[in-house]
């Protein structure tokens, strides 16, 4: 039965993002010096996921959307970054952003939050 839920779920997520690739409207622009700071401010940023998740799939479109290149980690069952994400923001749950900063490690559950945190930080302030 597990399995039979587990292959819907998959093709489920499948055809959700198939939609979302090929519906994705266009990225935001920036001059090259303000796209080259945002690229820089990425990179301590890291999105555990799954990919057929609908929170995931929302969230990776805002990133998509606001030109936003954040490092993608699947966390799927037997994947070392679901333990990594276990260890580190005390459960399995996504989407979670991974913020490393000066005062440390912040993991941030929730598309909306995280999606408010991209707006927030990269586009709101520009």
């Amino acid at each position: 039965m597990k399995l039979f839920v587990n292959l819907i779920r998959n093709l489920l997520g499948s055809i959700i993002a198939f939609f979302d690739v090929i519906t994705r409207g266009s990225k935001l622009k920036r001059s090259p010096e303000e796209q080259s700071q945002v690229i820089a401010e990425s990179e301590n940023l890291t999105l555990y996921q799954f990919f057929g998740c609908p929170f995931c799939i929302k969230t990776r479109r805002a990133m998509y959307k606001y030109n936003v290149p954040v490092k993608k980690r699947s966390v799927s069952e037997g994947s070392p970054y679901r333990e990594e994400l276990l260890q580190g923001g005390g459960k399995v749950q996504t989407p979670c952003l991974r913020i490393e900063n000066n005062d440390g490690v912040e993991w941030l559950y929730d598309s909306k939050a995280i999606i408010g945190y991209i707006e927030k930080r990269f586009v709101a302030a520009k």
